[in-house]
């Protein structure tokens, strides 16, 4: 996509479009931590996973717990700062907020997808394996990719 190609938004529908991704993202970080806190609950939690592990686990929780609330914070900054008007500058910061989520989300995920992975195939090295090329992932999709499709377009 060029620059021809591309319509600037108001700051109305710039946040409308902020907040609804927010919205968006949401409720995959709550249902994620929904099943994180279940875990906890079940028997064999203690039984198949070592201290270190269940630590983990807790290291996990915070930081999808972390997404959350970065995640949610654009919402109460506009009802607090700005309940009647949309700035630029609400727009960056939420942009930011938003983005800055992403990264302990993908971290929490990770850690979590290593002690699945650890549980299912047992050995550590295949499980860090897993974890490690699900944040490479990450960084392609989340990152790397938004960066080229904004220098592609100008």
């Amino acid at each position: 996509m060029t620059s021809v190609d591309r319509e600037d938004l108001s700051l109305n529908d710039a946040a409308t479009h902020l907040l609804e991704e927010c919205r968006m993202v949401l409720p995959g970080m709550q249902a994620l931590f929904g099943f994180q806190l279940i875990a906890v609950f079940n028997t064999t939690f203690s039984e198949r996973l070592s201290s270190a592990e269940r630590m983990l686990h807790l290291t996990a929780i915070v930081l999808v717990t972390m997404a959350i609330a970065l995640v949610m914070t654009p919402a109460a900054l506009h009802r607090l700062m700005e309940p009647l008007a949309v700035s630029r500058r609400f727009i960056r910061i939420s942009s930011r907020l938003l983005m800055w989520s992403m990264a302990p989300l993908a971290v929490g995920i990770c850690l979590d997808m290593y002690l699945v992975s650890r549980i299912i195939v047992g050995t550590r090295g295949v499980a860090a394996t897993v974890a490690v090329s699900l944040l490479g992932v990450f960084i392609v999709l989340w990152v790397a990719l938004p960066r080229l499709s904004r220098r592609q377009s100008g």
